[in-house]
């Protein structure tokens, strides 16, 4: 029987300080019918699991989130056999109990994003899959027994409002999104989110509090780069409290990828285009997406 992969996906702070982490590493270009991914994604090992780890920004930091090619990234992610895929995030706090430093495992989203990609299927037919639970229950209650082999306070749920950037927030939107319910604030998590439940995949969000976002005055006594200073310093913290998660995660006796899963059954239902109406070629193509 083949050995399961898990997905990972790097956010800010996090992609190279994890990728030091994985062993016996082989680096697989993956073309897909998007276009290239953010980069080559390394294939290993961490703790005692396969992984396949992808820099969302790329080498560099060189995208910004409404650049980051989110349906190239999960398409070849999923054409290597991907079925459960774990991101990382930073995020800026919406709530007073979410201190920087912190990890947030999120359970649902408010999206606000509108210059991105969103689908795979436009080209295909209609599909419309069920998202009303964005994040996969199963791999979450996964991450949260694991989270409590470590130090770090960890949420067992929030409201993420993925904005579209790459300008932060005004103080009315940032004020807006806290009577909406919101959480968290940040900018990469959507179309993400939901390109991975087209791709019937298992998908959890650590999200990495960095500061608090601008509904919540500075200290009138710290200049530009003292606040810069410690906004880094927060989002660093996190993300080694988040790469100790991850590793206790990939340690885990839980099963992390479950065929009988509902986010692995997620397109039984979801294509309403007669099939003789679906172009054969692009069938072909997108053909790892009902696998």
């Amino acid at each position: 029987m083949t050995e399961k992969l898990i997905g990972i996906i790097g956010g800010s702070g996090l992609g190279d300080a994890l990728a030091e982490k994985i062993e016996d590493v082989t680096l697989q270009e993956v073309d897909t019918p998007f276009g290239e991914p953010s980069g080559p994604i390394m294939v290993g090992r961490l703790g005692a699991n396969r992984v396949a780890f992808l820099a969302r920004h790329g080498e560099g930091h060189r995208f910004n989130p409404s650049q980051v090619p989110y349906t190239a990234n999960i398409f070849a992610l999923k054409s290597l056999g991907v079925t459960a895929l774990i991101a990382s995030a930073a995020v800026g706090s919406l709530r007073e109990e979410i201190a920087p430093g912190h990890l947030i495992l999120v359970d649902q989203f408010i999206d606000k994003t509108f210059r991105r990609q969103n689908t795979f299927f436009d080209q295909y037919g209609a599909v419309h899959a069920e998202f009303a639970q964005p994040c996969c229950t199963r791999l979450r209650e996964q991450i949260m027994m694991a989270a409590e082999k470590t130090q770090a306070v960890t949420h067992a749920g929030a409201i993420y409002v993925c904005m579209e950037g790459p300008q932060f927030s005004t103080r009315a939107e940032s004020l807006m999104h806290r009577t909406w319910g919101g959480d968290l604030i940040g900018m990469t998590a959507m179309p993400e989110a939901k390109l991975a439940r087209e791709a019937q995949m298992c998908y959890a969000l650590v999200a990495l509090a960095s500061d608090y976002d601008c509904w919540r005055d500075h200290d009138p006594n710290k200049d530009k780069q003292s606040l810069l200073a410690e906004i880094i310093g927060n989002l660093n913290l996190a993300t080694q409290n988040a790469i100790k998660l991850i590793e206790a995660v990939l340690e885990t006796d839980g099963t992390l990828c479950d065929e009988t899963c509902p986010c692995r059954k997620s397109l039984e239902l979801a294509v309403w285009t007669k099939p003789e109406a679906i172009d054969p070629a692009l069938k072909s193509d997108l053909s790892p997406l009902f696998t």
